[in-house]
């Protein structure tokens, strides 16, 4: 069977989950939902195409990964203490057992560094990644009614200092940050024109009278004249491009798809640079020279709002985001040379972190008979021009780290730096920039909509391959530490992947400062939400009860899993912080990490087919059959074995 036919098998048969629950999850009012209006910067000099730009009298260069950049450090000064008030608001609606954990804030205010430093990671996986994860994020969201009463987690949000996506974690974090740090709320409910509108196949392109306005006629052509503008500048258009044009349309609120916004731009808005917000991280792996397939020690790069690079001891750099497409050799840019903006478009960095989706989007034309010539031929040439071996990777050439660090890194003969799903290495939640020293990170919420399983459940294969990647100390590892895990059939037989779990919980069992890392596995509380990774379409409702879902595993459903859960999430926050101060945990946190921190039990044996049920389950959700799930997850197997 041919892609197009899978893929067309898949999208026609997307699956729904349960109805969605009544009360607080449903949407909220059209007032919340005109924040959106305001988004990050439309500052491209020349929409979607790089272009030559004056150098500033200080000509960027790269610098070593040795330390954070001088951005980052000013930037967390503001930000760390804009995150006191949100941290105390949390803990006037969390209770920790009846310690005045305000008073403690309070306390230590005045040495950020004692206190707690959350982040936020989101996993790929496609748009089940990206709705399930929302659902999480909005559950820590204090702007969503009801999220900071008793039983719910609103506010760990407003408390971040970072928020990381990959692939399709990677799409929830530019809808928020491009879209001006706004609610999942508001990209649900933004009236006719709400962004996200997956009932609009990516590949046909929004309807008519959304906010884009376009036609499919209008949609490739635009993909289109956006590609064939980049070529004539004399950069690479890879797939990538094509299919980060695309998902831009469904991401960002903004007439032609947001071509013009740079992710750069986000540390130019002024609530970024006021501290209002957390810093978004998008990640992205490499193929390292001459590999057909990335390696679980493949070098690991972000996305930050001023830089891309790598802490990796194969490259160990940074190159200024904002310059992107300039002609960098050994780290600066001749005296001669150009300095190129707009190369970082922000559709073209989400979809760097998703190229596993590459291959779908070389069926786009053969999805619609409504492509004009014209495009279909500018498209065609870009298919036809990348090899098949090399249709997962985006093209970032000239390459910046061309003749940087020759003794260590593979990639300074390279004119061409091949990017690739961030994904493709096994560390599908990206937590590699989280557990880096430099950040001194306390807490991740780990969001795992990995689909490990056949039935596309997570059983902790992502946490794994974190934890042995940080084990090669001397090598890939370059000094991280994360806490041990077990392996996954231990996940899957003492029903770790079922419930929200704790690893790290006691630090001096650690080698190395680590975080501790709060796992939260996708789960069916009331809705089905293993959908393929390749499903392309979503309908309001199935999107909504999928958001509804993750909302339920963020808090265990609303507390009624266990009433003391919001009181453990908290322990979990301050758990670090107190060690740095010589503070007791108060009884509680003792009772909560006997409950939800992995004890070092492992059970290996080989577990029998994970299928599990919903747990709030009801009459509403019965027609989701485990029969036509399993032939879905079937093609979605097919498919990955096909590419």
């Amino acid at each position: 069977m041919k892609i197009s036919a899978l893929l067309s098998s898949i999208v026609l048969g997307a699956l729904p989950g349960a109805i969605a629950a009544p009360g607080f999850f449903e949407r909220e009012s059209e007032q919340l939902a005109a924040d959106i209006i305001v988004r990050a910067l439309p500052n491209a000099p020349n929409g979607y195409t790089p272009t030559n730009v004056t150098c500033p009298a200080s000509k960027p260069t790269l610098r070593s990964a040795a330390k954070l950049s001088s951005n980052e450090t000013s930037w967390l000064e503001t930000r760390r203490k804009k995150t006191v008030t949100p941290m105390k608001d949390f803990f006037s609606h969390i209770s920790v057992g009846g310690y005045d954990v305000g008073s403690y804030i309070d306390k230590h205010s005045s040495n950020m560094s004692n206190l707690p430093n959350i982040a936020i990671a989101a996993s790929g996986g496609g748009y089940r990644a990206m709705l399930n994860a929302a659902g999480v994020v909005k559950a820590f969201d204090s702007r969503v009614e009801n999220a900071t009463t008793k039983g719910h987690l609103g506010g760990i949000l407003q408390s971040a200092t970072y928020v990381a996506g990959l692939s399709g974690g990677s799409w929830l974090v530019g809808s928020i940050f491009i879209n001006n740090f706004t609610s999942v709320a508001d990209l649900q409910t933004y009236g006719n024109g709400q962004v996200w509108a997956l009932g609009d196949n990516i590949f046909e392109g929004p309807k008519t009278g959304s906010i884009h306005a376009l036609d499919t006629v209008d949609y490739y052509k635009d993909l289109a004249e956006a590609i064939e503008s980049k070529r004539k500048a004399g950069f690479d258009a890879s797939i990538t491009d094509i299919w980060g044009r695309a998902l831009a349309f469904q991401m960002y609120n903004a007439t032609e798809g947001g071509i013009d916004y740079t992710w750069s731009s986000i540390a130019e808005t002024q609530d970024f640079i006021d501290g209002n917000y957390p810093m978004p991280l998008v990640v992205a792996d490499s193929r390292n020279p001459g590999e057909v397939l990335s390696s679980s020690y493949s070098t690991v790069f972000e996305f930050n709002p001023w830089e891309f690079g790598s802490f990796d001891p194969t490259l160990f750099g940074f190159a200024p985001l904002k310059y992107l497409g300039s002609d960098f050799d050994d780290g600066s840019i001749s005296s001669n040379g150009s300095c190129v903006r707009g190369f970082d478009n922000a559709g073209f960095i989400i979809g760097s972190s998703a190229t596993l989706f590459n291959e779908a989007i070389t069926e786009l034309g053969s999805n619609s008979s409504s492509i004009t010539a014209w495009a279909e031929g500018v498209l065609k040439d870009v298919f036809e021009s990348v090899d098949k071996a090399d249709d997962d990777i985006a093209s970032y050439k000239p390459n910046p780290f061309y003749g940087y660090n020759k003794a260590i890194s593979p990639f300074a003969s390279q004119t061409t730096l091949d990017i690739t799903d961030g994904g493709e290495d096994g560390q599908n939640i990206p937590l590699h920039p989280l557990i880096q020293p430099e950040r001194a990170v306390d807490v991740i919420f780990a969001i795992d909509s990995s689909a490990d399983t056949s039935l596309s459940w997570p059983n902790g294969t992502s946490l794994v391959a974190t934890y042995e990647r940080s084990l090669n100390s001397t090598g890939i590892g370059n000094g991280t530490a994360f806490p041990a895990v077990p392996d996954q059939n231990t996940f899957v037989n003492l029903g770790l992947n079922t419930r929200p779990t704790f690893f790290g919980c006691n630090s001096s069992n650690i080698t190395g400062p680590a975080p501790l890392v709060v796992y939260l596995p996708n789960y069916p509380y009331s809705s089905q939400s293993n959908t393929s990774t390749y499903q392309m379409t979503y309908e309001d409702w199935q999107r909504d009860n999928i958001i509804t879902n993750g909302y339920e595993i963020a808090t265990m459903a609303n507390g009624t899993r266990d009433g003391n859960f919001t009181a453990c999430v908290g322990c979990a926050i301050l758990s670090r912080s107190f060690e740095r101060t010589n503070t007791d945990l108060p009884d509680i946190c003792t009772q909560c990490f006997t409950n939800y921190c992995w004890n070092g039990t492992t059970n290996s044996t080989t577990p029998n087919e994970y299928e599990p049920t919903d747990l709030l389950a009801s009459s509403d959700a019965s027609f989701m059959m485990p029969t036509i799930l399993s032939s879905v997850m079937a093609v979605s197997v097919a498919l990955f074995t096909l590419v």
